[in-house]
């Protein structure tokens, strides 16, 4: 018999949330809703690791803190374009964690494979 994951573990509760929210209303109902929305953050953090993503895309900049230093001290030019294409890739990879819903999410993810 095999346990559960963390993310079938974050899953049944955001479906008790859900069900609970019913019946709340008011103030309780808005934070039964924040909390099941936190609960799907971090459901998507666990499934998409977007610091690795974000790592993986700055990595040929020497990782963040590099990245940073180099701007700041002139020796990168921050219009390199595969320093914004690095820089859009790790901006992607977190918006699709926090905040997939974004409008126009879709349309950049679009533009990217076109």
């Amino acid at each position: 018999m095999s346990h559960p994951t963390a993310i079938e573990l974050l899953q049944a509760v955001q479906l008790f949330l859900k069900e609970a929210e019913g019946a709340l209303s008011g103030r309780l109902a808005f934070h039964a809703r924040v909390a099941a929305n936190s609960l799907a953050i971090v459901q998507r953090e666990l499934a998409q690791d977007p610091d690795a993503a974000e790592a993986q895309a700055l990595a040929p900049f020497g990782g963040v803190s590099a990245l940073c230093t180099a701007l700041r001290d002139g020796g990168i030019d921050p219009q390199d374009p595969a320093l914004l294409k690095a820089i859009r890739q790790a901006a992607l990879a977190r918006l699709a964690t926090d905040n997939p819903r974004y409008a126009t999410f879709a349309r950049l993810q679009e533009r990217d494979i076109a």
